[in-house]
């Protein structure tokens, strides 16, 4: 189980097929192996040693895919960075991860030289760009290309290939250590519940920074197929790439999909070639699913549930339970039933199985569970516990194995399919001279599926707005962490005999007519 393993495979049995595709650069099978390989010596002749961390700071591009295959032809671990994270945040991950390389196109330079000059330790800045751009005292990517090419390191199995960093319940970010064997896992699973092939045509659209976007890399590669990039999702772009390369497969969030079916002039564009839209993140609200099943009538459905700590899969519902009538109907709420390779067990808080129907936190145990997190033992054991990964989400499964979630143990906000902890805005909100107590919520949104929202008491006597808080948090974190609602209270805010905060007691009068407490 080695992901640049896979490069060769394709490379060997379909090297004259279409590997790459961005606008107008296209790659073969043969030319990205090729790539990769003479990447993999670039990034060795800069001294890259095996287990070394290399951290991508970019959009979606060509050379996001070949950071990661030549990383793992060059025995590194591949670390994406958020692009939309804060100055803090992304300093945190490359301080706590030890990247030695990091690499960022040409929107990202001044948020690298920021890192850099601001005293990170980075031995070298990697400009992922054309030739024609150039940065004084960065390496250039196109000059690794040119690089001899270098034999894999042969790094596979339980080595770790990614570090995906997520959010903390504890506001400290963790580094999610997925190894080669937990995305070959994915990979395969992906491939079976996709019909992933050697002649699908894959739309990468969502962030490679995130486990999601990323892995699809992973399973594509492995099937050879074709990979097509856009740097991010905008409908008419998005539109004349499917028309233009004749996509079959791509990932989106609901948020996307509702920008798709409200386009005016949708049955006008040909549309023909896709097969199957994959998503995540959230339950796609039933009414935005009948309107997508209208307009695109000859595309397939199919939600993945999952974390990050999962490489990301746990569980599938598949096409035919996007439905409203017939034996499949009533499933559209559901986060489907467990992928070919995973246990789900619902558990009570003394860690016993409950019956069908009984609501408890949904544990994962599989060879998809992570490694572990970067340089947090206690938060590792914590989470993983006799094999069981305990996702913080609370569910139940019913008869068949259709597993419902409705509600979230750990205290997190899914927001146009991004995780945010609460503990990460309210530290931000407690670093404000003014505040004296804070907590923040997700309620329901029809943008985002959940909004970011905080209800705060300020010291006696403190004077501050409710939009001066928010920009306080901005300043801090990143922009979709931040509160798009923030309520000043007089009073304190409801506790429990023990002092702690009813979170639940905030959240009853925004969810109580949506049938469960999140999306």
């Amino acid at each position: 189980m080695q992901l640049a393993q896979t490069v060769r495979r394709s490379a060997l049995l379909y090297p004259d097929q279409d590997a790459l595709v961005e606008g107008d650069v296209r790659y073969t099978w043969r030319q990205f192996a090729d790539r990769v390989a003479r990447l993999a010596g670039g990034l060795r002749q800069l001294g890259l040693q095996p287990g070394d961390r290399v951290a991508m700071l970019a959009d979606n591009s060509h050379r996001y895919v070949e950071f990661f295959f030549a990383t793992f032809w060059a025995g590194g671990i591949a670390v994406p960075i958020n692009t939309r994270w804060a100055v803090p945040e992304i300093r945190y991950a490359l301080d706590d991860s030890g990247a030695r390389l990091l690499i960022a196109d040409p929107a990202h330079i001044e948020a690298a030289t920021l890192q850099r000059d601001g005293g990170a330790a980075i031995d070298h800045l990697i400009l992922a760009a054309d030739v024609s751009r150039q940065e004084a005292g960065w390496a250039h990517w196109e000059k690794l290309a040119q690089a001899p090419a270098v034999a894999d390191a042969g790094r596979g199995f339980e080595d770790i290939a990614c570090l995906f960093y997520t959010g903390g319940t504890t506001g400290r970010s963790k580094g999610v250590m997925l190894s080669h064997a937990n995305l070959v896992t994915n990979s395969l699973t992906a491939m079976l519940n996709m019909n992933i092939r050697a002649g699908t045509v894959h739309l990468h659209v969502s962030p490679m920074f995130h486990v999601a976007g990323g892995a699809r890399l992973f399973s594509v590669t492995m099937a050879g197929g074709t990979h097509v990039v856009i740097p991010k999702f905008d409908i008419e772009p998005f539109l004349a790439v499917i028309e233009r390369e004749r996509v079959n497969i791509t990932v989106i969030v609901p948020t996307m999909l509702n920008r798709l079916v409200q386009h005016p002039d949708l049955e006008r564009r040909d549309v023909s070639s896709l097969q199957l839209l994959s998503y995540g993140a959230s339950p796609m609200p039933a009414a935005l699913l009948r309107r997508a099943l209208e307009r695109l009538p000859g595309v397939r459905f199919l939600q993945s549930y999952g974390m990050t700590e999962l490489s990301p899969v746990a569980s599938v519902l598949m096409p035919e339970f996007h439905t409203f009538e017939g034996p499949n109907a009533g499933y559209t709420a559901s986060a489907g039933q467990p992928v070919y390779n995973a246990d789900i067990q619902i558990l009570d808080p003394d860690g016993r199985p409950l019956p069908v129907g009984e609501i408890g936190e949904v544990c994962v145990r599989g060879p998809m569970v992570m490694k572990g997190y970067w340089n947090q033992p206690e938060l590792t054991a914590e989470a993983v516990r006799d094999g069981w990964m305990h996702t913080g989400d609370g569910g139940y499964m019913d008869e068949r194995g259709f597993l419902f979630i409705v509600d979230r143990i750990k205290d997190m906000i899914v927001s146009g399919g991004e995780n945010v902890y609460s503990a990460e805005v309210e530290d931000a909100l407690y670093g404000h001279p003014a505040v004296a107590e804070c907590a923040v919520i997700g309620i329901p949104s029809e943008q985002w599926g959940e909004a970011v929202h905080a209800e705060v008491v300020l010291k006696a006597g403190a004077e501050v707005s409710e939009a001066d808080l928010i920009a306080h948090c901005k300043a801090r974190i990143a922009g979709f962490k931040c509160p798009r609602s923030l309520v000043i209270r007089t009073g304190e805010l409801p506790k429990s005999g023990a002092g702690k905060i009813l979170k639940t007691e905030l959240r009853a009068p925004f969810w109580h007519d949506a049938g469960r407490a999140v999306n």
